[in-house]
């Protein structure tokens, strides 16, 4: 885990603006950092959809992105995952996008 919050601390400092309160993608870009971190401590509640490379909980049958069922349920897999997606922007098609 030590090598992980260095990475992140590193991705942090990287990324660091100064505060702009009026930007939703620093907001956006902070809040996919804190999901990445929350799921890397706890790889062991996800796993990783082989289709799109979208991360779920552990729970689910099919990945709600793509409706694949092949998953990689590896901790270093999910782990690697949450960093790379952390680390791009967003690319997903939302509800909100199609009203």
């Amino acid at each position: 885990m030590a090598t992980l919050d260095r990475v992140v601390a590193q991705v942090r400092w990287a990324s660091y603006d100064p505060p702009n309160f009026m930007s939703a993608a620093d907001d956006s870009k902070d809040n996919r950092l804190r999901q990445a971190e929350k799921i890397a401590h706890h790889p062991e509640q996800y796993k990783v959809c082989e289709g799109c490379g979208s991360i779920v909980v552990v729970r689910a049958v099919s990945c709600p992105s793509c409706h694949g069922y092949r998953f990689d349920g590896t901790p270093a897999r999910i782990v690697s995952q949450a960093q790379a997606l952390a680390m791009r922007n967003p690319s997903s098609v939302l509800a909100s996008d199609l009203s």
